[in-house]
């Protein structure tokens, strides 16, 4: 069976102030291009359909067109929701999309009932996984501590339980939204780090034949049979060195993977510039990103006049601007966001703690820290399903 597997399109997303509804449509034809051309027998879409819960109208209507062009094809498409999707709202009609051949998956307690496709060498058992927030989905699976690893251990443990049931042979792939440790993340998603924790072995996987992993923007492999596609589009200047891509996954009749990786159209490059404003408008060095999106950053010492007007002179297309004077580390001027770089919100809130009274937080006040940051995290999760 050939699968093609694809991820976190995020409809209705804007790179900066630019509106990629455009280029999310073109990435749509190419994908019913490619499933046409290339005798795919079942798209599967690993969550973050839509960027955010209430998804604006235009979204909603590319959805849809997404869609008809997919169940006009003929081939089956099992999709579920991730942590930017209101699964309620994705999974509404989900019974009469069903007939169509379009699978949505947004409910946890459905972790255990797959979807069954056919090919000449048997069943294949699709299983949607889609992102469980530990806070909301402890009780359906039953475990003690709300974290990732737990209830997504719990949901495999029913997708082993009903594989065992199946006929000897069959094959599975699980669809799943989360952060699997050795994934590289980048800037554009958003953290669902729980008690300290945001990532889960790939080992949790084990027993099935394919793992379609979706919520990491970077398409990457994790082990043979597990896999991120990334997104289609980047969606922060953290992806310029992404090759945006989908997988086509063939899957033999004995479960053994074959793996290709498939470009996904670009609709402009990006690149980041850094120097002095006079060298970033002399450099003959970057006359090939002259065209591209562009993040600057600027190290003069003192900010120039009109840097951003000076810099479209040359790069029509600039987008984000960086001010970073190059000075010493221990200079009292060095900026905010760069003390912060690379720190979550748990050891800033440690660092601050150690700031105002020279000492950081024991054992114990961190937990207590952590406890907070994770009650939020499940207040907002709580109101973005009551929206």
């Amino acid at each position: 069976m050939r699968l093609l597997h694809t991820s976190d399109w995020h409809l209705g997303r804007a790179f900066h102030r630019v509106n990629l509804l455009g280029a999310q449509a073109e990435f749509i034809g190419h994908l019913v291009t490619t499933v046409r051309e290339r005798d795919v027998d079942a798209v599967v879409v690993s969550g973050d359909v839509y960027d955010r819960a209430v998804p604006p109208l235009a979204a909603v209507e590319l959805f849809d067109t997404a869609l008809h062009r997919l169940a006009d094809l003929g081939v089956p498409t099992v999709m579920i929701s991730g942590n930017h999707d209101s699964a309620r709202r994705l999974g509404v009609g989900a019974g009469l999309i069903d007939r169509a051949g379009i699978h949505l998956r947004t409910e946890p307690s459905a972790a255990g009932t797959p979807v069954i496709l056919r090919d000449a060498h048997g069943d294949v058992a699709f299983y949607g996984l889609p992102y469980l927030e530990p806070a909301l989905v402890k009780d359906e699976f039953a475990v003690d501590r709300a974290g990732h690893e737990a209830v997504l251990g719990a949901a495999m443990d029913r997708v082993r339980a009903d594989l065992a049931t199946r006929v000897p042979g069959t094959r599975s792939v699980v669809l799943a939204h989360a952060f699997v440790t050795g994934g590289q993340a980048s800037d554009s998603e958003r953290d669902i780090t729980v008690g300290g924790v945001a990532a889960v072995p790939a080992a949790i996987f084990d027993g099935v034949d394919y793992t379609a992993l979706g919520h990491l923007h970077g398409c990457q492999t994790i082990t043979d049979r597990v896999r991120y596609s990334g997104s289609p589009l980047a969606y922060s200047f953290s992806e310029t060195d992404h090759r945006k891509s989908m997988w086509l996954i063939d899957l033999d009749a004995d479960g053994s993977v074959g793996a290709e990786r498939l470009d996904c159209p670009v609709p402009r490059p990006l690149a980041r510039v850094r120097g002095t404003l006079d060298h970033l408008l002399a450099d003959p060095g970057l006359t090939r990103h002259e065209d591209a999106w562009i993040e600057a950053t600027l190290t003069d010492p003192v900010r120039p006049a009109e840097p951003m007007a000076r810099l479209t002179e040359r790069f029509p297309h600039t987008l984000s601007l960086v001010f970073d004077p190059e000075r010493t580390q221990d200079d009292p001027r060095v900026s905010y966001a760069r003390r912060l770089a690379g720190r979550g919100d748990q050891q800033i809130a440690q660092d601050f703690v150690a700031h105002v009274r020279s000492a950081g937080p024991d054992e114990d006040e961190a937990a207590v820290l952590r406890e907070a940051f994770d009650a939020v995290r499940a207040d907002h999760a709580v109101r973005e399903v009551a929206r």
